[in-house]
C-alpha cells in the first residue's frame, strides 16, 4: 500500500504537468495562471506548517487553528485569483 505521503508526492507531478500545458495556451488568462501557481505556494506553506504543528504542538496541522488558517489564506487566494482572471476573460470576450 502506498503511503500518503508518497501519493501526495506523486500526485505534484501531474500537476507541474498542468502547469506547464496551460503556461504555454495564449488565451489563458495571466490572472488566473498566477492563481494556479499559487495553489504551488500553498502546498509550499502547508508542509513547513504541517511539520511544525507535529513538532510544537504534537498535533496536525487542521488541529491548529492559527497555523492551519495562515496557511489555508494562500489557497483561498490562489482561488480568488483564478476566479477573477477568468472573470476578466470572460467579460473581454464579451465585449469583443
Amino acid at each position: 500500500m502506498i503511503s500518503k505521503e508518497t501519493l501526495f508526492i506523486l500526485s505534484l507531478f501531474p500537476y507541474l504537468g498542468f502547469l506547464w500545458f496551460i503556461s504555454r495556451i495564449k488565451q489563458m488568462p495571466r490572472l488566473a495562471l498566477y492563481g494556479f501557481y499559487c495553489t504551488l505556494v500553498f502546498v509550499g506553506v502547508t508542509i513547513p506548517a504541517g511539520i511544525y504543528a507535529q513538532l510544537h504542538y504534537n498535533q496536525s496541522l487542521a488541529n491548529v487553528d492559527w497555523l492551519h488558517g495562515s496557511a489555508e489564506f494562500f489557497l483561498t487566494l490562489a482561488n480568488i485569483l483564478i476566479v477573477l482572471g477568468f472573470r476578466q476573460a470572460v467579460i473581454k470576450e464579451t465585449r469583443e
